[in-house]
């Protein structure tokens, strides 16, 4: 599937490889704007028991 993305990528060597850097960048960014937060709210290991009556 990697090697899919990168073929299918346009211009010379070093263009694909900036593309593939801004790709798992923006990958990267989307997962802790967006979705790591929103899975968060469904994570029971987050809450604390520690001070509870």
């Amino acid at each position: 599937m990697y090697g899919w993305i990168f073929r299918s990528l346009p211009g010379p060597l070093w263009m694909r490889i900036v593309l593939s850097v801004l790709l798992v960048l923006a990958a990267v960014t989307v997962l802790m704007v967006a979705v790591f937060p929103w899975v968060s709210q469904f994570n029971p290991l987050t809450d604390s028991t520690i001070g509870s009556p």
